[in-house]
């Protein structure tokens, strides 16, 4: 099939800027509007003309968007897929327009000042609830996620299909004795987008029912479904946090998401606000400390109101000693999903 002569695609750059703190694991969201009027992630389109690499082209936008430098940056996935943005005139196509990202991991060590900016820092765990385990298992599974998708999944086309569809909903919502492994957090919103539980999945349908380019109604966050995105943006936030927590194990990234000097409360914490799980303190500390990653710097935190707990700092030449690894996991209970019938 010849191609149309109008056809084009625009390449752009979308970047997850994270931080996190004893509470909770931030994500920056800029105020832009998007092709759907929601908050999305920060995005702009790639200058071949201006920008000499890809990462120099996010690094411009970024701080034109937010203010923020970016310190830490990693690529992430390119996101291609049809109808994920409907046309923008800020990005100069036309109705043929096919808008491809290029998707960036930023790691920041503090929730910058943003007091100007069109961004802010939002908890992630508002768009991705269930993806928090901390308090135990989130109780929005069992009574809303669950059912909706079992019942989906057991209205498959034949048994074949069905029989995939209930495999692969046991195996990523921990249902059936099946252990809660946190780096499928993609998997997760891709499942709940396939059963067209995940407002984007119901946008993205209307859209190619009716062939229009805007977005009929706007969409709401629907309790237990977390909140949308703009395009396909809560896809690719949940790409980084799948990334971001499986390399927390095999690299020591989750220093650069900490200041200089820290706890080994305040490491742990940051550790379990991003992983989303509750982790065994003892066993968290031996970890730390035999694999030779942190140093005591000598000094105390203090103003805290009880009893002063010792500063330490990422001893950096573990990187040239070795292949420095990352932090394990080592959790406070087995989680794993209730029996269903």
């Amino acid at each position: 099939m010849p191609l149309r002569e109008d056809a084009h695609a625009v390449i752009g750059l979308t970047a997850v800027i994270v931080a996190a703190d004893a509470n909770e694991p931030y994500v920056l969201v800029t105020r832009q509007a998007t092709s759907d009027g929601l908050a999305g992630l920060p995005f702009g389109p790639f200058d071949p003309a201006r920008h000499r690499t890809f990462e120099l082209g996010l690094r411009t936008f970024i701080t034109d968007q937010t203010g923020f430098d970016a310190a830490y940056v990693e690529q992430l996935y390119t996101f291609g897929d049809r109808g994920r943005e409907a046309p923008r005139a800020d990005l100069g196509g036309g109705a043929a327009e096919r808008v491809i990202s290029i998707g960036y991991l930023a790691i920041a060590p503090e929730r910058t000042d943003l007091q100007g900016a069109e961004a802010a820092w939002q908890e992630w765990y508002r768009y991705f609830p269930w993806e928090d385990w901390r308090g135990g298992r989130p109780a929005i599974i069992a009574t809303l996620l669950a059912p909706r998708l079992i019942a989906w999944a057991s209205a498959g086309g034949n048994e074949s299909e069905t029989a995939s569809r209930l495999g692969r909903v046991r195996l990523h919502f921990a249902l059936d004795g099946a252990p809660w492994v946190e780096e499928r957090a993609l998997e997760r919103y891709e499942l709940l987008y396939e059963a067209g539980l995940a407002p984007e999945a119901q946008r993205d349908r209307m859209r190619e029912r009716t062939k229009s380019e805007r977005t009929p109604q706007p969409m709401a966050a629907t309790p237990g479904l977390g909140e949308p995105m703009g395009s396909d943006h809560r896809r690719i936030l949940a790409t980084a946090i799948g990334r971001l927590r499986a390399k927390l194990k095999y690299r020591p990234i989750i220093f650069d998401l900490l200041q200089r000097d820290f706890t080994l409360s305040e490491l742990q914490h940051v550790a379990e606000s991003v992983l989303g799980l509750s982790l065994h303190k003892q066993n968290f500390r031996r970890m730390v400390e035999h694999a030779g990653l942190v140093e005591a710097t000598g000094a105390v935190e203090s103003g805290t109101g009880g009893r002063p707990a010792a500063l330490f700092r990422f001893r950096r030449e573990v990187l040239a000693e070795r292949a420095a690894g990352g932090i394990a996991a080592p959790r406070a209970h087995r989680l794993t999903g209730p029996e269903h019938n």
